[in-house]
């Protein structure tokens, strides 16, 4: 416990052991009856309450040693976290009750949502030191949180569905599912009991003793118990039919999966029992516990979840020996998991701001493991991927602290004047970081990478053998303490945190770390670098600079202290250490070498090799090849370094070191020449270089953008074929026919990768007019053509995913000269295209027939299909993408379909899009579903922050808002992600859609007065488009328009619109339906989990025929309607109506799908919305004249725009909240006022009202 904690927030008892027996599990219901006892022991003798944790069980009853019951009271403030004024709504205000709710019942503060008061006549039962047992008769009814059940909606009984249940949660979260102290530093012994149907297996922490069975034979009970020490939030449960494998080479191990999945898991597992041996080896210490189970269940929120003596893992990390790409994800997973069982689980931590001890070290021994397993240069490149991402979230948020409990030590000062006493920096998130309950999740993510990268610089501190020395201590003193009994006070042993920690290195090692902890524990942010140099010829020197410039910077700190540099020169590789002070530091390094003039001698590198190099690109008087710093990683930084591109290709050529090589290739990027292709084809061909590197060097040669674009920098200088296509036939090519790829054979995985990774490289090739060159299209059209995997042991499904990626890869936006509004069909499509499209199409039907490997083809088809569209070549629909995101699918094919929405409802701005989106983060089933959608609207949101928008509107603050306050109480991982999207979208201040309602009825009316003479847009005089010409394709069949609908020109709704399959595309458009339908009519499609019925279509199907790639629905199924048109009211609120008619231009040429960008030439707007001829000349010549004289009438108050813009932007703040009153004010005095809406660009598939009077 920690000093100056005041007494009513410690403990005033001690958990000895407790009960838990869960006798009424039913999965119909989905609800248990349970009972659990705890025994405590109280520290002092006036014990008048005790508090518990406990969330969504109804406690019926509270007994003391089963005689006397006890009143109890429940206060759960996530309830209603701002328990105030309804109309705040910015996160500074909501950040603050936040914290405070998470610290009133946070355990660790002697808190928790349950309070039971000892009664009088049972005072005698207290007394210091003895035990005192507290039952609770408690059930659970629908979960929301912290228990998932997983019933399947098909034919049979439970077992044969492969029903099962589950325990999960986000850090401690066990008092979702029984009443306990939900501390990780509260631990005592457990008796476990599960009673469950008969077919059913339960799977709980501990040694299973006996399973009973009850007298009618149809249900049985597993009796689990744990004699060692363990904290609440590591007891987990998972229940179900399932199969069990004992692992053969450790026999305390078993395996538990579902049904049918048992020939995966023999081979999943095969390697499990080297990692508990090198752990144990490495430690010096055994598997703390008697036995281990790894239960693989499905539709779990992570990977995995290590609990004490079981980890739950997904079934997704499965796998067949055919597969690659998964064995190394699958044993990493796995590995960690184990590597949790002795820091995490057996050593917990004291506090939770000590979080960063337990995961730092168990992802550190994972890390060692896949140095063993995989080799130096994975793990290096792992090491360099997670510096990279901890230094770009930090310098987009702010520095990271670990251990923010305590602040750090004040430097010491130089004059006699009394420190003032420390406080802890506060780095300014959005969020409150002193709460595991309040971080965002993706804090905790990066938290977790950095405690690693911490671990590694403190193993460059002591040495790698004194650290594990400080662990070994760790676990000897916790193995000691876990045999001994409570009354011995040593469970304390089994708690780890910062100061223990820097101790325990103080007693093994000697050297003091408090400076070190100070420095990069308890405070956030990491340093950055700008390294330049000069070599000076008469002094043989490299004059360097080193320079701190960014150190005000978000997430930047000013470093001081030894750093390293080291210099390849002619001679060898030498290191120096320089001591950086200021924010500049400056360096003259005498070089060890001489300069060579037309010498010829090896020159040996780090490695002791010593290899020829062509020097003749090189400054003839400087002896030095590259310069490196800080190479081990030893630093949390990120280094810029200055030196000419021959530098950058030498140290890509003849550095050994993986993270140099991909440093050099990223800095190549700014360097298109000659000699940089060659370099990098070079290192594409070179089979002694790492695959990553070589897959890197493919990319950069086709990196994205033009101005950086190697090989495309220097189109002039091309001659022939694409270098990459040269090599792949080299490598990969028929040694008769170069063309045709030979049967695919991935036993060399170097080659495999690459396979993989050329052809989605050379798609990203552009010729000079700004699109992919033919012949990379006919070359990944023939490997799908001549793809033979017929004789080949692994699987092929990563490669034709990659080879779909690739073909996605070559779209480019549409440059199109076809008349204003005419449909996208399949013959107005460019050949090239049209074959990509067939290909695809092919692909996607093919999977509903031999479905492969986690659907990772109908993946990438789903990603090409979403390009298709928002480059115009596809009608913009998003049908096709619900029907995959529907609940039933395989949840990589439901992240991919959510992910195209997400970036269809950023396009298109369509409100029931983002509504359909919203509704599936409160209701969908999967919890990983939840949590990955709204990480997706973080990453590609709506709208942008402080930008005007018609899907900025104050009923999206109002739903996001009533989430985080209120909805969510169970679910804090969730809660949390949706501060994370309000934050993307808002800020921190209140949202600016929300207006002050003092002044809005006032500024209605100047915004709108304003609006009508400042915008030029409504200014311009919209002409009656001509009408398009109806077009015929070979079939004489009649094409509707693209987005199919037809709007009266008096109203402003839209009809309901029905999907159909009309323009030969395939793809779901829309047609016009009965304006009729209500909501509760309206449905998405679903696709059955296994169609039957699949449109297969073969590759040389005519362009003009239909392609379907929409998934078979049930024959019951009710009429597939759109979701949007039943959604939207029959009058709109001006400020929706402003809002459109600002973000839309009458002369904007848009592609289509890509708001804000000017299209090429040929575009008009509107092109890709057929409109009724009719409706464009039925605005009267009259009208138009009558605003001419409008817009004349105004002309003499242009002068006053200035005034008019100040009262629009008090209007953007103050003006939606009292609606009622403002409504009233516009019928008086808006009475003549009329609002005009533009036609929409071609960047959206919603048509805009049309004209809307005001009453």
């Amino acid at each position: 416990m920690k000093k100056g904690k005041s007494l009513d927030k410690i403990r005033p008892f001690k958990l000895a052991h407790q009960i838990v027996s869960l006798t009424g599990i039913n999965f119909q219901r989905q609800s248990i009856i349970g009972f659990s006892e705890l025994t405590i022991v109280p520290l002092k003798d006036n014990l008048k309450t005790i508090k518990l944790n406990a969330k969504q069980c109804r406690v019926y009853r509270v007994l003391l040693n089963d005689t006397y019951e006890a009143p109890f009271q429940y206060f759960d403030p996530f309830l209603d976290i701002c328990q105030g004024d309804p109309n705040q709504r910015s996160l500074e205000y909501f950040s603050n009750s936040h914290l405070s709710a998470a610290q009133q019942i946070d355990p660790d503060n002697n808190a928790g949502e349950l309070i039971i008061t000892i009664p009088s006549e049972a005072s005698q039962l207290i007394g210091e030191g003895r035990g005192l047992r507290v039952g609770l008769e408690f059930s659970l009814e629908q979960p929301q949180g912290g228990i998932h059940f997983v019933i399947p909606d098909c034919e049979g009984t439970l077992a044969e569905r492969a029903a099962h249940m589950f325990t999960y949660g986000h850090e401690n979260s066990s008092r979702l599912w029984f009443p306990c102290v939900d501390s990780f530093a509260e631990v005592c012994t457990w008796k476990l009991e599960f009673t469950v149907d008969e077919s059913m297996t339960a799977v709980s922490c501990g040694d299973l003793i006996e399973v009973v069975y009850t007298p009618d034979m149809r249900r049985k009970t597993f009796h689990y118990v744990l004699q060692t020490p363990t904290c609440a939030p590591n007891i987990a449960l998972a229940v179900g039919p399932f199969e069990i494998f004992v692992d053969p080479y450790m026999h305390e191990v078993t395996h538990f999966c579902l049904p049918q999945l048992m020939p995966s898991l023999k081979v999943s597992a095969r390697y499990m029992h080297e990692a508990f041996e090198y752990y144990e080896e490495t430690l010096a210490n055994r598997y703390p516990y008697s036995c281990y189970k790894q239960v693989f269940v499905d539709e779990v929120d992570e990977d995995v979840s290590a609990y004490a003596t079981m980890s739950i893992l997904s079934t997704n990390l499965l796998h067949s020996p055919a597969i690659i790409d998964q064995t190394y994800i699958t044993r990493k997973a796995m590995a960690q998991a184990i590597a949790e069982q002795f820091f995490g689980c057996f050593i917990s931590m004291q506090h939770w701001s000590d979080t960063w001890l337990p995961k730092g070290i168990a992802t550190y021994l994972c890390g060692l493991y896949a140095k063993k397993s995989f080799g130096n240069n994975e793990y290096r490149e792992w090491i360099q991927s997670e510096l990279q991402e901890v230094v770009k979230y930090e310098e987009a948020f702010g520095g990271i602290v670990l251990d923010p409990s305590q602040a750090p030590a004040p430097l010491p000062a130089t004059v006699a004047a009394p420190a003032p006493p420390p406080r802890a920096h506060d780095p300014g998130f959005y969020f409150p970081i002193r709460n595991l309950h309040t971080m965002s999740p993706r804090y905790l993510q990066v938290l977790q990478k950095k405690a690693h990268l911490v671990m590694r610089m403190l193993e460059h501190r002591i040495g790698q053998e004194l650290l594990l020395q400080v662990f070994n201590k760790q676990l000897s003193l916790a193995s000691n303490a876990a045999q001994q009994k409570i009354s011995s006070g040593l469970w304390n042993h089994m708690l780890i945190s910062t100061n223990v920690f820097a101790k325990a290195i103080f007693t093994v090692t000697g050297k003091d770390m408090s400076v070190f902890v100070d420095q990069w524990v308890r405070t956030g942010g990491h340093a950055k670098f700008n390294m330049s140099f000069v070599f000076n010829r008469k002094r043989n020197t490299v004059e360097l600079e080193i320079r701190q410039d960014a150190t005000q910077q978000r997430g930047i700190r000013k470093y001081v202290g030894p750093l390293l540099v080291t210099i390849q020169e002619l001679d060898g590789t030498f290191q120096h250490t320089l001591q950086v002070e200021g924010t500049v530091a400056k360096a003259d390094i005498t070089c060890h070498s001489k300069s060579r003039r037309n010498k010829k001698k090896k020159i040996p590198l780090c490695t002791s090799e010593e290899v020829d190099m062509d020097l003749s690109a090189m400054d003839a008087d400087s002896p030095a090849l590259w310069l490196r710093l800080d190479p081990d990683m030893t630093l949390l930084r990120s280094v810029n370094i200055e030196q000419p591109d021959y530098q950058w290709q030498y140290q890509l050529r003849h550095e050994r070191d993986v993270t140099a090589q991909l440093n050099a290739i990223e800095a190549l990027e700014r360097y298109p020449t000659p000699a940089t292709r060659l370099a990098l084809t070079d290192t594409i061909e070179n089979e002694q270089c790492y695959y990553k590197v070589r897959c890197r060097a493919a990319h950069c040669l086709t990196k994205a953008r033009i101005s950086l674009f190697v090989a495309n920098a220097m189109v002039a200088n091309w001659a022939g074929p694409p270098a990459m296509l040269a090599i792949f036939r080299k490598l990969f090519g028929s040694f008769s026919c170069p063309h045709i790829i030979r049967q695919n054979n991935f036993t060399n995985l170097h080659h495999y990768f690459l396979q993989k990774t050329i052809p989605v490289a050379m798609a990203g090739l552009r010729n000079a007019h700004g699109i992919c060159p033919p012949e990379v299209i006919r070359f990944l059209l023939d490997l799908f053509k001549y793809n033979d995997n017929s004789k080949n042991r692994f699987s092929d499904n990563y490669y034709r995913a990659a080879l779909v990626e690739a073909l996605g890869a070559t779209v480019t936006p549409v440059i199109s000269v076809v008349q204003q509004g005419a449909p996208i069909t399949a013959d107005s499509l460019a050949s090239d295209t049209k074959l990509v499209l067939e290909e695809i199409t092919r692909c996607l039907n093919l999977e509903k027939l031999l479905q492969c490997y986690k659907f990772t083809v109908t993946v990438s088809c789903l990603k090409a299909i979403r390009k298709l569209q928002k480059f115009g070549h596809l009608p913009s629909n998003p049908s096709l993408f619900r029907s995959y995101a529907a609940y039933g699918q395989f949840i990589d094919v439901r992240l991919a379909a959510l992910e195209a929405l997400v970036d269809f409802t950023r396009v298109d701005g369509r409100w029931d899009d983002l509504v359909f989106l919203l509704d599936l983060i409160e209701n969908d089933p999967d919890p990983r579903v939840r949590h990955s959608l709204v990480r997706l609207l973080v990453e590609n949101p709506p709208f942008d922050r402080a930008h005007k928008h018609r899907l900025d509107r104050e009923e999206l603050v109002d739903r996001l808002w009533s989430l985080m306050n209120c909805q969510l109480s169970h679910d804090s991982h969730l809660r949390c992600d949706i501060v994370d999207l309000y934050y993307t979208l808002y800020g921190s201040k209140k949202p600016i859609c929300i207006a002050v309602p003092e002044l809005s009825s006032i500024l209605n009316i100047n915004n709108l007065k304003t609006e009508r003479r400042r915008s030029p847009v409504r200014e311009k005089e919209v002409k009656p488009l001509p009408p398009a010409p109806m077009f015929v394709p070979a079939s004489d069949v009649d094409i509707p328009s693209i987005s199919g609908v037809k709007r009266k020109a008096s109203s402003p709704l839209r009809e309901t619109e029905v999907l159909t399959d009309d323009n030969n595309l395939g793809l779901v458009t829309e047609s016009a339906a009965a304006p009729t339908a209500t909501a509760a009519t309206a449905a998405t499609r679903v696709p059955s989990p296994l169609p039957t019925d699949v449109g297969f279509i073969p590759s040389n199907t005519p362009a003009s025929a239909a392609i379907s790639i929409v998934p078979s629905a049930p024959t019951n199924a009710p009429p597939v309607l759109s979701q949007s048109s039943s959604a939207i009211p029959k009058t709109e609120s001006r400020r929706d109506k402003e809002t459109k008619s600002e973000y839309f231009s009458d002369n904007s040429q848009s592609l289509p799908g890509i708001m804000g960008s000017s299209g090429p030439v040929g575009f008009e707007p509107g092109m890709f919305h057929k409109e009724e001829g009719d409706k464009q000349k039925s605005e009267p010549s009259s009208k138009l004249k009558k605003k001419k004289k409008d817009k004349k009438k105004h002309k003499h108050k242009h002068k006053h725009r200035h005034d008019h813009k100040h009262g629009k932007e008090k209007g953007k703040e103050k003006e939606g909240k009292d609606n009622k009153d403002s409504k009233e004010k516009d019928k008086k005095d808006l009475t003549h006022l009329k609002i005009r809406e533009e036609t929409l660009s071609s960047g959206s598939s919603s048509p805009s009202p049309s004209p809307i009077n005001f009453p």
